[in-house]
């Protein structure tokens, strides 16, 4: 298969190394230093796009796709709030995308495993229930794309929680929030050289359960990302990751 990179930094090069290791063709790759080669003629070359920009560009990467008329695989976050747009325009027109906040196979297993867990605690409104998230300085958002998720999977199965609110921790940094029982606590900490961890607590005056997930580094997130463009590259339609797993068979 034949695949373009829209971003290539530290995790476009790591997706490129997973992608030919799996036999597949880089015939693009695209950063700010060559943007004048972002053109359909280009795009048209790949069976399909990865794309890991930042939110102030993936709208018009995204754009760039559909007109080409290339599948695109988007593991950029912060563009949520344009999801019914761009699903109209991308099943009208005919093209085909799938997003995910975190491709990690690992990761989504753990979704997965949250919303049951939640529906589950749901029979024990005695536990409050927060998020711990931890990333990498560099790292952009607040919450991650994939402490939201989490937040999400929780307040769709558990009647205590009905939004979420987020605390930003740094070297340098504390957001202090007051946080009303109706609302699900994201408290976000930023470490040099994190590459995730995500930590689910349910706590008790009598005990406390966690559930966690720790990335070793960044290879689960970017070979989930080249699955999607295998499972992707002959299909239409507009997709979340979910679609990839099948984990109620």
């Amino acid at each position: 298969m034949k695949i373009a990179l829209l971003g290539y930094g530290k995790m476009g090069r790591i997706i490129e190394k997973i992608a030919i290791s799996r036999k597949h063709e880089i015939v693009l790759t695209i950063d700010h230093d060559n943007l004048h080669d972002l053109t359909a003629e280009n795009l048209q070359k790949a069976d399909a796009v990865i794309e890991f920009t930042t939110p102030a560009s993936v709208l018009d990467n995204i754009e760039h796709c559909f007109n080409a008329g290339v599948p695109i695989v988007v593991g950029t976050t912060g563009w949520y709030d344009k999801i019914p747009e761009i699903k109209k325009q991308c099943e009208q027109d005919g093209n085909t995308l799938l997003y995910a906040s975190n491709f990690s196979v690992g990761v989504n297993i753990f979704f997965h495993v949250n919303r049951l867990l939640a529906k589950v605690m749901n029979k024990y409104p005695y536990y409050d229930v927060q998020v711990e998230e931890i990333h990498h300085t560099q790292k952009l958002d607040a919450p991650s794309g994939t402490g939201i998720t989490i937040a999400e999977g929780i307040i769709e199965n558990l009647d205590s929680k009905s939004e979420w609110v987020n605390v930003l921790t740094t070297d340098d940094k504390n957001d202090d929030e007051t946080v009303a029982d109706n609302q699900l606590l994201i408290e976000s900490m930023r470490i040099d050289s994190v590459p995730g961890t995500h930590t689910v607590i349910y706590d008790s005056e009598v005990d406390m359960i966690e559930f966690k997930h720790t990335a070793h580094n960044r290879n689960g997130f970017a070979l989930g990302a080249v699955l999607a463009a295998e499972w992707i590259h002959d299909k239409k339609g507009f997709y979340s990751v979910e679609a990839m797993f099948d984990f109620n068979s």
